[in-house]
């Protein structure tokens, strides 16, 4: 590096020095530079214009008479002097400010979509605790859920990796014991790692090979899919235990006691996964949270939807009014006890080092919405069925609250945390990106799309079962009843082969401006459409017609970037 063409502040580089000796910039601000880099943009579809603008580049240096020549020496040796002394500086401040990394928390709604939050306008729900980080930390204003539903998304947190990479492809289907999850990774690099709520990539059973144990965790108290009041749980695999009380307080206060055991290992982080059963259907709720919605609107009454009765455990239907009353309950709870995690860590002095990550693991389901802008709902690839709040907050980097306009998804949770934990990332094709840069304000567009898509599976049972069936079968019993059956079992398949009927159902690429989705079937015919998500969002008007370049080129890196994911889903990475 040439110095001497260097403004002094930078060679301060991004370290906790810097951002103490000046502000960052706010996140969704302008930067000179984005952190995408200078160079040539991977692909057209990152070429054109996206709803967010950078400053332009500087023009060229004004050449210097003869005249000013020596004055401009003595300056450059000034800020030679000075930036010899920052870096010094640095090299003193730097191991002590730096050495010790964050601790880690991310926490998962069930089925919680992204306008079901009181700082994103909705105009009942009530969630101080995450309308506070909002405020006070990195709000994600377009942040998704690699997938309509929650299995698939669920991997992509664990693996930074498309679920259909390793047949994870709808609820119900498990992970691959051959996959590499953050928490071996945030293990190896010296983290005591917990998963507490529910887990839905297989059995949480013992003898499971894909158990959060397996999966890197050290301790778990888990679910193999979701709770209601009163939960039943696994601790490490043993028999299901019932715990009486509101579901995500426990979870939480399970939480909490294992982050008092991790603090007793002074030297080691801890890195904990809570993944709560809430507002997952069928609802239910505290009295006092009910209370809190006793004056929803009385139109809401008149219509009605299917879900599962809680005393049966078999579909009924029920006015939307008592549905909302117990679903907005469930989600006000849950907020509540992410407030008593963040209380704790305030009291024990570990708030200012700890990173908490909140997420929905997919879009509001139907019988949710009332107030969306968003067009779709969990299942499906429009905004509605993938867009979910995000939230960050961590007092020791991000010192001013900050919103963040840059696409950003489930998958880009793993190279992040990597990143921060100063840890390789896995030897194989990842789908996520690495968001340090936008926890400190430094990018403004992502450099590269986002791919989505629901596999048909149709045609997969057909093949090989990747695990035995008897590893599959689940044990912790839940309200709902899947057949004749109170507990969920799991199942995965060897996909051997590629054919071009693979290629089929649900999928999109998301660009910073354009979004384009195709629907088809195995053997059917495909309907295209193409968005402008930054003068249309609610994706009304389909420009296909109006942009065949646009729509062309992004559905030929559509296929490309499929062909990528086949290629895993035949087991390629592992060899």
């Amino acid at each position: 590096m040439n110095f001497s063409r260097v403004p002094c502040a930078r060679l301060i580089g991004d370290t906790p020095l810097s951002r103490s000796l000046s502000p960052l910039p706010p996140l969704g601000g302008e930067v000179a530079v984005s952190a995408a880099g200078e160079g040539a943009v991977a692909s057209v579809l990152d070429r054109t214009p996206g709803c967010f603008k950078t400053k332009p580049s500087p023009g060229p240096e004004r050449p210097t008479s003869p005249a000013s020549g020596r004055g401009d020496i003595r300056k450059q040796r000034r800020c030679l002097t000075a930036c010899v002394m920052v870096v010094l500086l640095c090299a003193i401040s730097v191991p002590t400010l730096g050495a010790e990394p964050p601790n880690i928390i991310l926490l998962m709604g069930d089925d919680h979509g992204w306008d079901e939050t009181g700082y994103n306008g909705h105009p009942h729900l009530k969630t101080p605790v995450l309308d506070e980080m909002a405020a006070t930390g990195l709000r994600l204003d377009r942040f998704y859920s690699a997938h309509p539903s929650c299995s698939p998304t669920r991997g992509s947190v664990m693996t930074g990796r498309h679920p259909n990479r390793y047949g994870t492809f709808s609820p119900g289907y498990s992970i691959r014991p051959q996959e590499v999850t953050i928490a071996h990774l945030l293990s190896k690099a010296g983290y005591t790692c917990g998963h507490f709520g529910k887990w839905h990539l297989g059995p949480v059973k013992a003898v499971s090979p894909t158990n959060p144990g397996a999966m890197g965790f050290d301790e778990w108290l888990s679910h193999d899919n979701f709770f209601e009041l009163n939960p039943v749980f696994s601790r490490n695999g043993g028999p299901p235990q019932k715990f009486e009380g509101e579901s995500s307080e426990i979870v939480i206060a399970e939480t909490i006691q294992f982050l008092s055991r991790a603090q007793q290992k002074k030297k080691k982080p801890f890195f904990a996964v809570v993944w709560f059963g809430s507002p997952h259907e069928p609802y239910s709720g505290l009295k006092k949270d009910l209370a809190l919605y006793d004056d929803l609107p009385a139109e809401y009454a008149e219509k009605e939807f299917r879900l599962t009765s809680n005393e049966t455990g078999r579909p009924t239907k029920r006015p939307l009014r008592d549905i909302l009353q117990e679903r907005y309950a469930e989600i006000t709870a849950m907020d509540r006890s992410i407030g008593q995690l963040r209380d704790w860590l305030k009291q024990e002095n570990l708030k200012d080092n700890t990173l908490v990550w909140y997420c929905g693991d997919n879009g509001t389901p139907g019988d949710g919405i009332v107030t969306s802008p968003y067009r779709g709902h969990k299942g499906n690839m429009y905004e509605g069925g993938i867009r979910v709040p995000g939230v960050i907050e961590w007092p020791a980097r991000i010192t001013q609250p900050a919103t963040s306009k840059v696409n950003s998804v489930t998958s880009d949770i793993l190279p992040t945390l990597c990143k921060l934990a100063g840890t390789a990332i896995p030897n194989r094709p990842l789908d996520g990106i690495d968001l340090t840069p936008a926890i400190d304000g430094k990018m403004t567009e992502r450099p590269s799309p986002i791919g989505f898509w629901s596999f048909d599976a149709g045609a997969d049972s057909k093949n090989e079962p990747y695990i035995a069936a008897e590893l599959q079968r689940g044990t912790t019993p839940l309200v709902k009843m899947m057949g004749d059956i109170y507990t969920r079992n799991f199942k995965n398949f060897h996909h051997p082969t590629i054919t071009d009927q693979d290629f089929a159902g649900s999928r999109v690429l998301l660009g910073n401006r354009y979004k384009l989705i195709i629907n088809s079937k195995r053997g059917g015919e495909s309907k295209t459409e193409l968005f402008d998500l930054c003068n249309d969002p609610a994706e009304t008007k389909n420009l296909v017609g109006n942009k065949p370049k646009v729509a062309a080129t992004m559905q030929s890196e559509l296929r490309d970037w499929q062909q990528s994911v086949l290629n895993s889903l035949t087991a390629a990475d592992y060899e």
